[in-house]
């Protein structure tokens, strides 16, 4: 299919990377831009994490929509604050008796205590972009302290310094009295220390474009330029010199920098120039809907969804609805994976515009690969993972090749992924928490039943023949609802809350082998744990 959709002659899809594009697409009709500048920022100070892979997929889906929209060029700017002062010294780093040494200098000055590259923000960086390379994001880098030295900045810092008055009123209003006191939005890199210094400017010389400024601990006096890297902006401001200074059209951030995304806002016009179009998410919480906190570890690491699913099931994550806050914990992931799954299979029997609707059309920029199908659900392999105790892949594929004759890991790559996933997601995290609960008088009758109807019927029955006979059987019996029958069956053999399609578990796990589970549950002694006192 094309990727390029007329603005006259399509509609405009209704999914919220559009929305964004639409934004974007007006901005450069006005401005007469012909290339889009899209821009993340990071802050190196430690390593990336999961929402750095939520802001920078989520701008990059907005990025794929505006040039599927208009047909016009951009770029996605990730931008690194490396020139940021070492406010502390990283819990999982070696050598941090070493770092303490340097806190408050630039990150591109303190050394690496990993001892791998020229600094600590260098080794930050180049983690970053190893991070990004690995999913295949498309962006250019780039490096605050890079963009100060070579003086790209430098006509951006003259203005602030010419406007500093109207700058600093600004600010002052969002500060306390004490920080107020001594601000600016200038911070004067000491030419003895090299520490990034938050000190009073006694004066500015707009002619020669440069601060006054004294260091407390020795009383020295200095002259200092704001230009070639001899300074630094405090970030709100930086953040607005930046977008001025670069004409970023586009940027999302949290919900936790509305009121500083206002402010930058502010100051770019200040600036002459109009801030970029923007978009908030959503933050993230932990099991008990408390906000996820880097220092507390209280979330969930990119390195272990990975351990537990593929890539692309992050990414479907990341595009439901992400200005609502959403729990990210390990219970998400096979509901992600499945979601992922039906719209990777739902894509190729689609039209263009309902493709563009897609989860899976963005996560893949337009092109969703055929391998990407599967033929069982995550939640199902996880289920039979569970029922068989599978610590082994040759396990579960015993059984999928029962299935699906002929399936083999060399022909169903994606699958022999989830296969790996299932195992580990089983073992880590159901193995020691399955519950198997008694049946009451009312399931146990229908169980009876169920295992009565079993026992004659052929083993090759299909998923939906099979499906049939379990709603023909909850129907039976005098269950409030269906759902509740299909409850018993998951609590009482599988021992979890919720469960797969139970007719299609039936065909892979084998009508037999169904039959003696059932019956195996029958004659289960009760759990005095879970028995009422």
């Amino acid at each position: 299919m094309s990727d390029t959709v007329s603005n006259t002659s399509v509609a405009i899809p209704k999914s919220w990377p559009f929305e964004e594009a639409q934004k974007v697409a007006a901005r450069l009709a006005a401005s007469g831009k012909e290339t889009a500048l899209f821009e993340t920022g990071y802050g190196p100070s430690g390593l990336p994490h999961i929402g750095t892979f939520g802001e920078v997929a989520r701008t990059s889906w907005v990025r794929h929509a505006f040039s599927t929209l208009t047909g016009k060029p951009s770029r996605l700017l990730a931008f690194s604050d490396d020139m940021d002062g070492l406010r502390k010294v990283p819990d999982n780093v070696p050598n941090r008796e070493m770092l303490a040494a340097y806190i408050g200098m630039p990150l591109t000055r303190v050394p690496d205590p990993l001892g791998t590259h020229d600094s600590f923000g260098a080794h930050n960086n180049a983690e970053l972009q190893r991070f990004l390379d690995g999913f295949g994001f498309e962006y250019e880098f780039a490096s605050s302290t890079q963009y100060y030295r070579e003086g790209r900045f430098d006509a951006a810092l003259l203005r602030i310094l010419a406007l500093h008055e109207e700058v600093v009123a600004t600010i002052l209003p969002t500060l306390g009295a004490e920080r107020a006191s001594t601000y600016s939005p200038f911070l004067p890199i000491n030419p003895r220390t090299g520490v990034v210094m938050q000190v009073r400017v006694d004066r500015i010389d707009t002619d020669a474009g440069t601060i006054f400024w004294q260091d407390p601990d020795d009383e020295a006096r200095y002259e200092t330029p704001v230009v070639g890297g001899a300074v630094k902006l405090q970030w709100k401001a930086d953040w607005a010199m930046r977008w001025a200074a670069l004409g970023v059209d586009y940027e999302m951030s949290g919900k936790d920098l509305i009121d500083s995304v206002r402010l930058s806002g502010r100051i770019c016009r200040i600036l002459g120039q109009t801030p970029p179009e923007g978009f908030t998410y959503e933050l993230f919480l932990d099991e008990n809907a408390q906000k996820i906190s880097k220092s507390k570890g209280n979330g969930l690491g990119v390195d272990e969804w990975l351990r537990y699913a593929p890539p692309e099931s992050l990414a479907q994550f990341m595009f439901n609805q992400p200005q609502r806050a959403k729990r990210l914990y390990f219970d998400v992931i096979p509901k992600a994976v499945d979601e992922y799954l039906a719209n990777a299979a739902k894509v190729h029997t689609q039209d263009a515009t309902a493709q563009m609707v897609n989860p899976a059309w963005h996560i893949h920029g337009g092109l969703v690969p055929q391998s990407a199908d599967s033929p069982l659900s995550f939640g199902m392999l996880l289920n039979l993972a569970s029922v068989v105790n599978a610590d082994r892949p040759e396990i579960l594929w015993g059984f999928i090749r029962r299935y699906s004759p002929g399936a083999s890991p060399d022909d169903m790559p994606f699958l022999a992924q989830l296969v790996d996933h299932a195992i580990a997601y089983y073992v880590d995290r159901v193995r020691q928490t399955k519950v198997f609960r008694q049946p009451s008088d009312l399931e146990r009758a229908a169980l009876v039943d169920l295992a009565a109807s079993l026992d004659s019927t052929d083993p090759a029955t299909g998923a939906e023949d099979l499906q049939t006979l379990l709603f023909e059987i909850g129907k039976r019996h005098p269950f409030p609802e269906l759902r509740a029958w299909f409850g018993c069956l998951y609590q009482v053999l599988l021992g979890q809350s919720e469960g797969p399609r139970f007719g299609q578990f039936v065909a892979l796990y084998g009508v037999r082998e169904t039959l003696a589970l059932i019956e195996a549950a029958l004659v289960r002694a009760p759990d005095p744990a879970l028995e009422p006192a």
